[in-house]
């Protein structure tokens, strides 16, 4: 059985052990591994090159079950290549238009980003001390963009254990000179009642406005209602879930239990077992507006996001590679 290039293959096994984390680094990944595929693929026929790439797609989409992220940016290169396909037989002109379509979703994941940080620049206020959690680009994104404007204020950031993602998070603020706090994840409570905001990314939204992310978040959002403290959730409208419309559930990836303990000590206990979710559901009530590229949005509005971005054809269950991936086997 032929394989997928291999560095498409090192894109796959990135995503899967958190080398490339954060939902739209792996939309990016994912499409860029697509653009190798396509371009690598040794196919001489149109219909043999779109089996190519949907053994790519296959493998990436297994990597992470719950960034919707990742499906999402695989539909949008894989249903514009198909499309391409039926216009084009030529396989040199099909792969120029593959890269077209590659480049324009990275550059349409980035300017989201940038546009994301000026809109939510604008929440932010001199003086503010603000919490965010675990590593989101799109997160520090506005508060970059806020300190760029003069902007003075103070981050919280939690560790996020048990990867530790908030040491991401510190240092990158670091980088950018944004005064910045580091705390152990079981202070939260404790120092939420001084925050005046809290600014989190997400790896998916339901269409009823709730958000999926890192686990944690949850109760970082449960401790600001608590505190009557603003939550505000940064993503771009490709993390927006199609599916849900359709009442289908987000999976909650279950990662490996090393992540938490040692396997030779968790041997040796022979009546404790170990969970490790890697992402929980914050319920829309406790979010006070969704920032994306389109504007800034209450959590009931995710539904009018997910008709403009996608339509009613994505809530079909059957992905789009998974036709022409049956044709290859």
């Amino acid at each position: 059985m032929a394989k997928v290039p291999a560095e498409t293959q090192a894109i796959a096994d990135d995503i899967r052990s958190m080398r490339t984390r954060g939902a739209g680094r792996i939309a990016r990944a994912a499409v860029k591994g697509l653009m190798i595929a396509t371009e690598k693929s040794k196919a001489r026929q149109v219909n043999k090159l779109l089996q190519d790439v949907a053994l790519a797609a296959q493998i990436l989409h297994e990597t992470r079950p719950t960034a919707v992220s990742l499906p999402n940016g695989l539909r949008y290169f894989y249903t514009r290549l198909i499309a391409k396909a039926e216009q084009i037989i030529k396989i040199g002109e099909l792969k120029k238009e593959a890269n077209k379509i590659g480049t324009g979703f990275i550059d349409m994941s980035n300017n989201a980003v940038k546009t994301i940080g000026e809109i939510g620049a604008r929440l932010i206020v001199d003086g503010d001390i603000i919490f965010t959690y675990c590593n989101s680009a799109t997160a520090f994104g506005v508060l970059k963009a806020a300190f760029s404007l003069g902007k003075k204020f103070t981050v919280y950031v939690p560790e996020t254990r048990p990867k530790y993602q908030g040491h991401i998070t510190a240092t990158w603020l670091d980088k950018a000179g944004i005064p910045a706090i580091l705390i152990t994840d079981n202070s939260i409570r404790y120092l939420m009642s001084r925050a005046d905001k809290v600014f989190v990314g997400a790896d998916a939204i339901t269409a009823n406005g709730a958000v999926v992310n890192k686990i944690g978040t949850s109760l970082v959002a449960l401790t600001a209602n608590e505190a009557r403290v603003d939550f505000y959730v940064a993503a771009e409208s490709y993390k927006f879930s199609p599916a849900t419309m359709a009442g289908e559930l987000i999976e909650i990836e279950e990662r490996d239990t090393a992540e938490v303990i040692s396997q030779d000590k968790l041997a040796r206990w022979k009546h404790v077992s170990v969970r490790n979710p890697a992402f929980d559901v914050t319920p829309p009530e406790f979010i006070d507006a969704i920032i994306t590229e389109q504007g800034v949005i209450p959590p009931q509005g995710a539904i009018a996001i997910l008709y403009r971005a996608f339509g009613w054809y994505s809530t079909e269950q059957v992905l789009p590679w998974e036709e022409y991936l049956e044709k290859r086997s």
